[in-house]
């Protein structure tokens, strides 16, 4: 008995890639429209302290952030050190305000959930950081963070 033999029995299948340019563009716009940059640049200068321990966030949306720190333009805002939210520099009375405003930003369930990120530089004094923290209660924020970076073993 003869056994049927055809010329394309033994080929592979060719991957057509003609539309591979498209997936790509496709996934170039997404990534392009879906990229959240930085609204401002920031008007302080930090250097934020180390930690032996840190926890991630899960709740990114949740997050508004506050530096201390001194300023960037030493000649129009002084050297004493300044509070910048929202990429503005603003006062420690202006604290609750700009909470409540940052509450209104999400949704009704999750607006006493809101955490707060506090960058402050190393050498602030404590006073200012006590009196953010003093407004963050009025504020009904309970939940403050501090921004740390790791601290290396071996160094100090």
């Amino acid at each position: 008995m003869r056994v049927f033999r055809t010329k394309h029995a033994n080929r592979e299948a060719a991957i057509s890639t003609a539309a591979l340019p498209d997936i790509i563009f496709m996934l170039l716009f997404f990534f392009m429209v879906t990229t959240v940059l930085r609204k401002s640049d920031e008007n302080l200068k930090y250097k934020i302290p180390t930690a032996e321990q840190l926890k991630q966030i899960e709740q990114k949306s949740l997050i508004t952030q506050i530096s201390i720190g001194t300023p960037n333009d030493s000649e129009r805002f002084g050297s004493e050190p300044r509070i910048e939210a929202d990429g503005r520099l603003i006062d420690v009375k202006d604290i609750v305000p700009f909470i409540m405003k940052e509450k209104d930003k999400l949704p009704t369930y999750s607006r006493d959930q809101i955490i707060v990120l506090l960058k402050a530089d190393e050498n602030v004094p404590m006073g200012i950081v006590s009196d953010v923290k003093q407004e963050l209660r009025k504020a009904n924020a309970r939940r403050i963070i501090f921004a740390a970076s790791w601290k290396l073993k071996g160094r100090k």
